[in-house]
């Protein structure tokens, strides 16, 4: 009889599979035809006249703008679907007909990554089993938990920067925030440290997982049968990062186990934790796919997410000084601001949103129909078709975010305005089910942090730098570096002080020299506002 009801189950789920593996979009789209693409294809090689392979996604950003919210791109016989469109995203948001699909560049880091939470495709019972698991591990109980630790991180930054500030040297803002997050993620998932503010260069770990992102990346830019010849050196060292990468996570699961409890940390949920129903654990293997996949995208995201967000206060220092303005306000002499506090950071979260919004770091996720449908009631879908959502550019839709989209204004994130927005417009995290399940824990990180060195110092921008975007499936600002001017510590209760100058340097068309300040309007200022 047991046997019986398993024959059958499984007979279900082979009713109810997606097919698996690439598809390329004429297999899906019955009317392709009339999504437009590049206008000069060549034979064999597709749509690839006027592109860089290093830069696929602001590519087809480029692609986007000429060809409208629904496009297609093809290269090398693969043919892919690109939508921006804010209603059509909406429509690939139903749960009900639409699920993740993993990608073609998602897939390539399964070598390394397997069934973890991100790169798990849907029908593998580890996805479901792993989150259950590990979705305690982010609750309010446990962010509170990992709040000191993230101080902790914050304060060897912060010393690392008060050195180069005082040896008058500008600092390396995205090598720097790659060292502060993956110190937070080892620290406080896995109680281990990498020693990153101590090195002169990345720490090995940080190579090697940019090896994999990079080679990842690099194989979609050619043809899949001469990729072993092409690619040969490429993949030679990918082998070696990926070695390295499960060497690490070895030794540090290793040393758990010899020397026990991490106080509850998510390796101890990854180790000891039961599914509250079913009663099974994560497999030794499985727990090493998660903790590197925690390793990775828990800190490559978030790193490239605060160096955008340090990029636009350095380069609008009166959005620096409204900033700063709240930071000082809120926690006032505070020197170890408590858990709650970063929450009542409202301005600078809005800061953070709109840097995610410009350049969300992950910057696409993909969308596969579970049956056939009609997206947006206007493009046939087959079950298991998919399409690419370029988050960018959503997040730069005219009809949701205006003509000036492409004008960086935290104010697009105050309440009201968030509330007069449709839904499934903002998207930095993906969506539905399969949404970043430590998107919390990154939001809290990345708002202290901004926190604690608006309150420490100004930030200055170098007048000839231009921001050029580097992608390894996600993204990152390359070659930034700020100049810092330390605070002193009297500078907190001067904070409303230094943001009305601010606010009338940035409205004053004409300045005058005994120009009275304090006379402003706050509902025309960019620095107070009503709200606040």
């Amino acid at each position: 009889m047991a046997r019986t009801t398993k024959t059958a189950e499984t007979a279900e789920s082979r009713e109810t599979e997606l097919p698996r593996g690439f598809r390329s979009a004429e297999l899906g789209w019955p009317e392709l035809d009339r999504i437009p693409h590049p206008p000069r294809r060549v034979p064999l090689l597709g749509d690839v006249l006027g592109v860089n392979r290093r830069t696929p996604v602001q590519d087809s950003m480029r692609l986007a703008r000429e060809l409208g919210p629904v496009f297609r791109r093809r290269a090398f016989g693969k043919e892919f679907v690109f939508v921006w469109g804010a209603a059509l995203a909406a429509d690939l948001a139903d749960e009900t007909r639409f699920a993740k699909h993993v990608g073609l560049g998602v897939a390539n880091l399964r070598p390394v990554a397997g069934d973890g939470l991100f790169t798990a495709y849907n029908h593998e019972p580890n996805w479901q089993l792993a989150h259950d698991v590990l979705a305690p591990g982010f609750s309010r109980e446990a962010m509170e938990g990992y709040h000191g630790m993230m101080l902790a991180v914050a304060e060897r930054l912060t010393g690392h920067w008060d050195r180069e500030s005082t040896a008058g040297r500008t600092v390396d803002v995205p090598g720097d925030m790659t060292k502060l997050t993956l110190e937070t993620i080892a620290r406080t998932g896995f109680g281990h440290d990498f020693g990153s503010f101590e090195r002169d260069r990345p720490h090995p770990f940080v190579t090697a997982m940019v090896g994999t992102l990079t080679y990842a990346q690099r194989l979609n830019s050619v043809p899949g049968p001469l990729a072993p010849l092409l690619l040969r050196s490429a993949a030679r060292r990918n082998a070696a990062d990926m070695t390295y990468l499960n060497r690490t996570v070895d030794d540090l699961v290793a040393a758990r186990r010899r020397g026990g409890r991490g106080e509850g940390d998510l390796l101890d949920r990854m180790l000891r934790t039961a599914h509250p129903e079913t009663g099974e654990k994560l497999s030794a293997e499985n727990v090493r796919k998660q903790v590197i996949t925690f390793l990775v995208a828990g800190h490559e995201t978030t790193s490239g997410a605060l160096s955008f967000a340090l990029y636009y206060l350095a380069r609008h220092p009166e959005i620096a000084a409204r900033a700063r303005a709240e930071v000082d306000r809120v926690w006032g002499d505070t020197e170890r601001p408590a858990y709650e506090q970063v929450a009542k950071l409202r301005y600078v979260r809005r800061v953070l949103d709109e840097s995610l919004r410009l350049w969300p770091t992950a910057p696409a996720y993909a969308r596969e129909a579970v049956r056939d449908t009609v997206l947006g009631g206007d493009h046939p879908m087959r079950r298991g078709a998919w399409a690419m959502v370029l988050t960018p550019m959503l997040h730069r839709d005219p009809e949701v975010w205006g003509e000036d989209a492409e004008r960086f204004d935290p104010d697009r994130f105050e309440a009201a305005a968030v509330r007069a927005r449709p839904p499934h417009t903002f998207k930095p995290f993906g969506t539905g089910a399969r949404a970043c399940i430590g998107r919390q824990f990154a939001l809290h990180e990345a708002t202290l942090v901004l926190g604690l060195l608006l309150r420490r110092y100004d930030l200055r921008a170098d007048p000839a730098y231009r921001l050029k975007v580097i992608e390894r499936l996600t993204v990152m600002p390359e070659g930034l570096r700020l100049g810092l001017a330390r605070r002193p510590e009297g500078a907190r209760g001067c904070a409303e002080h230094a943001a009305t100058a601010a606010c009338a340097r940035s409205t004053t068309t004409t300045p005058r020299p005994n120009d009275d300040t304090s006379r402003h309007s706050a509902a025309g200022c960019p620095v107070h506002r009503p709200a606040d």
